[in-house]
């Protein structure tokens, strides 16, 4: 199947199976799993951060880093379209008691400083406590510009919050810019990367941050049941990752800006070109077309994308220019049949 749903569809590289299948392994509980350590240590050099935490998800990550941030009846302040806000389960408010005040983002994935400047609340007993902003880059596949992290970083350390990102897919953020991730991360108070998405690896995500934090983050995983035992199985594909994927995330970009286009010469879709910067594009469907008509024809040669008014299409490692071309020719003889 041509696989467009999500780019945490990617089957792992054979080099990552070997690895896995030859990972030296303790138990990372008790903090012996080696091949887990090394992979912590890596990212935090990697990245600039003191520590690094190994976790099962992204979701996880980040719920961590805001347990780990913020205490109960503290606040976070996050886009509206922010993952760790609205796709998260609610996860801050209903295990860490931290309400999350979500603000409007802007057509470029930023939140207006001067919205994040009018939310953090007073030292008033009225209010919740607004202790952390936490960003997202890559949102919705745009580029956060580095500028603009800057000027985030400097308002925060201004109003004494500390700031997150939700680095999700920062490796695709890096590389469409043409900088190091560690030229992004050097923004953040904490951050962290999905392992399992464009970069392959069938599980897992990091949390960097400084020693303190991760040592509460490490309590709170305990806490929530992500302790892993011989996870360094797991590690070993996250390692190949790190050193082995991130550049080519470029191909991927070049393959949705591919379809991107060819989509927006068809008149049954509305595609902004503009927002189209890494390995996702959105692609809005004309009223006449059926969304879930025109899945069930793609299903039905072979391909899989979600049906809505809008269709999100995510480019990743097991889908080449070849399959798009496929999937053009299908879409194509759809509309025309």
């Amino acid at each position: 199947m041509i696989d467009l749903r999500s780019d945490t569809v990617t089957q792992p590289t054979a080099a990552m199976r070997l690895a896995m299948s030859r990972a030296e392994v303790g138990d990372d509980v008790y903090g012996d799993d080696p091949t887990v350590n090394s992979l912590q240590d890596m990212a935090a050099e990697m990245f600039g951060f003191e520590s690094a935490l190994f976790t099962c998800s992204g979701t996880q990550a980040n719920l961590l880093a805001l347990m780990a941030h913020c205490e109960r009846g503290d606040e976070y302040l996050c886009g509206q379209q922010a993952h760790n806000y609205k796709f998260e389960g609610g996860g801050a408010a209903v295990l860490g008691s931290i309400q999350p005040q979500p603000l409007m983002n802007q057509l470029d994935g930023t939140i207006a400083l001067a919205d994040i400047e009018a939310a953090i609340k007073p030292d008033d007993i009225h209010f919740a406590r607004t202790r952390l902003l936490s960003l997202e880059n890559t949102i919705g596949g745009k580029v956060i510009p580095q500028s603009y992290l800057a000027d985030a970083q400097a308002l925060a350390f201004n109003r004494g919050l500390k700031i997150h990102l939700d680095g999700a897919r920062v490796a695709n953020a890096a590389v469409a810019q043409n900088i190091a991730i560690s030229k992004i991360t050097a923004h953040f108070d904490s951050v962290s990367i999905c392992l399992s998405k464009g970069l392959c690896a069938p599980v897992g995500s990091l949390l960097l941050g400084d020693e303190r934090l991760i040592k509460k983050a490490i309590r709170w995983r305990k806490m929530l049941g992500g302790g892993m035992r011989q996870a360094g199985i797991l590690a070993a594909a996250g390692k190949l990752a790190l050193t082995e994927q991130v550049q080519r995330l470029s191909e991927d970009h070049d393959n949705a800006a591919y379809l991107a286009h060819q989509l927006a010469e068809l008149s049954e879709f509305d595609v902004d070109l503009a927002a189209v910067q890494t390995n996702m594009l959105f692609a809005k469907l004309a009223p006449q077309v059926d969304a879930d008509l025109l899945a069930k024809h793609c299903r039905a040669e072979g391909i899989l994308i979600s049906p809505g008014r809008t269709i999100r299409l995510v480019t990743h490692k097991d889908v080449s220019r070849q399959d798009i071309d496929k999937v053009l020719r299908v879409v194509k003889q759809y509309f025309t049949a």
